[in-house]
Formats: C-alpha cells, structure tokens, sequence
C-alpha cells in the first residue's frame, strides 16, 4: 500500500519534490492556498527566469549563509544537475553573460511552469487549491481550512518566506510553528533596498542613476557590481549580496556603514598618479576624462568629501577607493526580493525533519538561510526537494 506525503504549499520547493518522488511508492497531495500553483515563480520570471547560476559548485556553495547547512543537498543536486533535468522535462538552458542560466530564448515562465505541471499530472500528484494549512489538530492531523483534519504518513511544509505577499507568501505561518514551540527566528527583509539619507541636492539630481563597475564591502565581505542611487538609498545586485553583512551592523548597533570602491580596477596609487598628472585644471574634470567616473559618482565625493579632502589628490584617490556612507534601516518585509528568518536550522535535522515532530518536514525559504539574488535562491530549493525526494524514495 502506498504511503501518503501531504505537501503544504505549491512554490518551486513542492513542485520540483512531487515531482521526484516515486509515484509507485507514495501518493501525493499538495494543498494550495492560491487558485493556482506557482505564483511566486511566475512574480520571480517577470524580469528575466533566473533558474540558477552557473558557478563551480564549491563557489555556488560559498554563495549561502550559513554555508554549510545546504552544502550535501547542494552537491548532491547541483546547478548542472538542475539543467540536466529541465532539458530532460523539455526546458533547456543557456548560461547568460552574468553567468546566470535562463529557460532559453522564447521559453516563459508560464511555460516552465506548465512542464513542471505535466510532470505532476504524469505522477498523478493530487492539487487541492484554496486549501489553507491552519495549524495542528490534538490528534496531530493537520488543520485545512480551520475545519478539514488531515492525516498522512508524512508532512513536507514548503511555505516561503515572508515577501510578497500577493503571492502567498506571508510568512503567517510562523506563529503556527511558535505555538508547538518550534524554534523560529523572526522574518528580516533580504535582497532589497537598504535606506540612505542622502543630502536633498544630491538625490535631487541623482536619483534613479547607477553606479557601475564599484565593489561595496561591508564588515568582511567584498561585493563586485552595480547598485542604484534611489529616494530611499541603494538597490542592486553589489548591496543585495551584502545583506547579512549589513543586517548584523543594524541590528547591533542601528545602523552600519558601506565602503564603496568607486575604481576598483585602479589602485590607489594609479589613481593618485592621474590625478596628479592630469592635463585638467578642473578636478570634476580629471575625474570624468582620466577615471571615466559618472556623474553620480563624481556627486557623490563632492557631497560626502569637504572641500579640502575633494582637491587633495592623495585623500581624494583614498576616498575613490574607500568611501564611506552610512545606512540607516532596510525596505519592508514585503518589498524585499527573499527574506532570512523562519524555521531555526537547529529545529531540524540533516534531511530537514522537525526535531519536534516527526515525519513533518520543511524545505524551502521558510528555513533561515539566506543568499544573494543570481539563481541562487532558486537553486537552494530545488537541491532541498531533490534531497528529500531522494531520502524518501531510498529510506521509506
């Protein structure tokens, strides 16, 4: 007879597990809280389908915080492991200039979508919609609807985190769990933009411009890209990786301080030397025509930098390559791209299961971990449905 898996949920995580899973071993059912399945994946393809990157696997593990509680799931389905199976269900894969890997060109996301679908039909796995996971009956079935009392032989949670909500994913959860006493740590905003107070005339005249080719760095970690001056501050691939970094400073000390590399192809003392000797009289000069920096970066030096700093040549290199600037809080919950907090890593075990509770599993962004945007938060959740199917299909 088959064993039942209840999974709670229908984002990336619970459909690449039904979709793994031995249908000649379990039956399977996925209940819903949305009228469909997916809405997080398909709000995620809106700006290119980032599925996930393709770095060597000890790089792509370095990517994630902590880095070692994804690290087996990780090599054991990795990024060329993903690409192999989505060619195999009819959705190949190209590496993109970033490195990310893209559904190739003329594949939607409705379309991968619709593949992983067809899967789940093929294994005959069961989609209940609008079927809300309400918490634990006495008995130990799970509540649907505040009514509905559900019994399997096993319970995977696969419920997000706590950003965008339009999806479903509202992090409501939590105190669910809290009440079984399952530890949790709270939801923090993620991959999103962090607040800056700039001076009124500076973002007057410079907001909505990037800063490319800079590295941010923040306590120990340095970040190579591209950010965005915005009303609110700073958003762009060289902040977002910078996450943890930065909400260790604000939660200890309420704020935390950026040093921007505006050069980093240049030395300090490359930098020096054309400043030094440029033909310009003008420093603005110099350093449009002999650094090629932009114009909000120029902005940024006059406005942070006093006069007497900005026309020495030496201190103004030393601030072109290490330029302080001070945040003072992050986006909402719910305007961040992912979200770190959620189940504690120490409530499960090796195979996700709940130290508390067993046969009831989670996968998925409702652990706290936490990684930049590039593939990699796609890829964490695909490599955890892939250990879980395994671990059920070979142990159950």
């Amino acid at each position: 007879m088959k064993k039942t898996i209840s999974i709670i949920g229908g984002g990336p995580a619970a459909l690449l597990l039904a979709a793994l899973l031995d249908c000649e071993k379990f039956k399977v059912t996925i209940y819903e809280k949305n009228k469909t399945l997916g809405r997080k994946f398909l709000v995620a393809g809106k700006g290119g389908f980032n599925l996930t990157h393709s770095e060597r696997i000890d790089e792509l593990v370095n990517r994630y915080t902590p880095p070692h509680f994804l690290e087996e799931a990780l090599r054991n389905f990795d990024n060329q492991d993903l690409r192999n199976w989505l060619k195999s269900i009819g959705i190949p894969t190209y590496v993109g200039s970033s490195k990310r890997v893209y559904p190739e060109k003329g594949i939607k996301p409705i379309a991968v979508l619709n593949a992983f679908l067809a899967i789940l039909d093929r294994q005959n796995v069961l989609v209940k919609y609008n079927h809300t996971w309400t918490g634990w009956a006495n008995s130990g079935a799970l509540i649907i609807n505040k009514s509905i009392e559900i019994e399997s032989d096993y319970t995977v949670f696969a419920l997000g985190g706590g950003s965008w909500k339009i999806t479903g994913s509202d992090g409501l959860w939590i105190d669910l769990f809290k009440a079984k006493d399952i530890a949790t740590t709270p939801f923090q905003a993620s991959n999103c933009a962090y607040q800056v107070n700039w001076p009124d005339d500076f973002i007057a005249e410079h907001a909505g411009n990037p800063l490319k080719n800079i590295t941010i760095s923040c306590l120990n970690k340095i970040q190579k890209g591209e950010a965005v001056i915005t009303r609110f501050g700073l958003e762009g691939n060289a902040i977002y990786a910078l996450s943890p970094q930065i909400r260790q400073e604000l939660t200890s000390e309420h704020k935390a301080t950026i040093y921007l590399d505006l050069k980093p192809s240049l030395s300090h003392q490359e930098i020096f030397n054309k400043i030094e000797n440029s033909i310009y009289k003008k420093t603005s000069e110099t350093l449009q025509k002999e650094l090629k920096l932009s114009l909000a970066q120029i902005g940024l030096l006059k406005k942070y930098l006093s006069k007497e700093t900005y026309l020495n040549p030496d201190l103004l290199a030393t601030n072109i390559k290490y330029l302080g600037i001070e945040i003072t809080g992050s986006a909402l919950l719910n305007e961040a791209i992912s979200t770190a907090g959620g189940v504690s890593l120490n409530a499960v075990d090796k195979n996700f299961q709940l130290l508390k509770i067993k046969h009831h599993y989670c996968i998925g962004e409702m652990l706290d971990w936490d990684t930049p945007t590039g593939g990699y938060l796609l890829q964490a959740c695909f490599s955890m449905s892939a250990h879980l199917a395994n671990y059920f299909n070979k142990h159950t």
